[in-house]
């Protein structure tokens, strides 16, 4: 007898201030990375399919992205620039700053 399946993981990648496509308020999106792995005995074996995505955690949206945005959004986390979102300004200018 074989005992075979898959098994999925989660992993974040990334939080980024974006503006939201969904509610349009500016907050924190969590860059996400799902991996599907083939399993043999319960033993993850090699990876069917990958996906990645950016939740909303103002509003609960989520948004597929290629690899390619994923991965860009990933560098501008890393350079603590948050970045703008699908052509989106980040956040607003300070009035009050001089």
């Amino acid at each position: 007898m074989i005992i075979f399946g898959t098994k999925g993981y989660l992993y974040q990648l990334a939080i980024l201030t974006l503006i939201c496509g969904q509610c349009g308020n500016p907050s924190a999106h969590t860059l996400r990375k799902r991996v599907t792995k083939f399993t043999l005995f319960f033993v993850p074996l090699f990876p069917i399919s990958t996906k990645y995505a950016t939740q909303c955690t103002f509003c609960g949206a989520e948004q597929r992205v290629t690899k390619e945005q994923a991965e860009q959004l990933q560098a501008q986390a890393a350079a603590g620039q948050g970045g703008p979102a699908y052509g989106q300004p980040q956040q607003q200018p300070n009035p009050y700053q001089q």
